[in-house]
């Protein structure tokens, strides 16, 4: 697994990863699901189980286990909460008809759902 897929980068038709300038520079939509720091954190833990292999085979395997379901329910509560918040974004709309802001609200929300959703696909 690489480090864009582990957080959650997308990557564009040529297969590498986009490129973005701070985090905090990204749009919402391109956000990676986990921060830079968290992803180093699994890769590293992910590192120094795969290293302790020779000297503990399967206190190697099962730490692997471990960090699989963690790095799992990371990503099962980023994308909850990322569901949460493209929700929260087009249900606010207006209900008494849609005026031209309300459809593009719901444009963009719909845009936000395709890219959460073909990244998910793409893991």
């Amino acid at each position: 697994m690489t480090d864009d897929v582990r957080a959650g980068r997308t990557t564009g038709t040529t297969g590498t990863a986009s490129t973005t300038g701070a985090i905090g520079a990204e749009e919402p939509h391109q956000a990676p699901l986990l921060s830079r720091e968290e992803s180093e954190k699994y890769g590293l833990r992910l590192q120094h189980t795969v290293s302790g292999f020779v000297d503990g085979p399967r206190d190697a395997v099962e730490d692997a286990d471990r960090v699989l379901q963690e790095i799992a329910s990371r990503f099962t509560e980023a994308v909850t909460e990322r569901s949460r918040t493209l929700r929260a974004s087009w249900q606010t709309a207006g209900e008494g008809g849609p005026s031209a802001a309300d459809t593009e609200q719901l444009r963009l929300a719909l845009r936000d759902y395709r890219e959460l959703a073909e990244r998910l696909l793409k893991l």
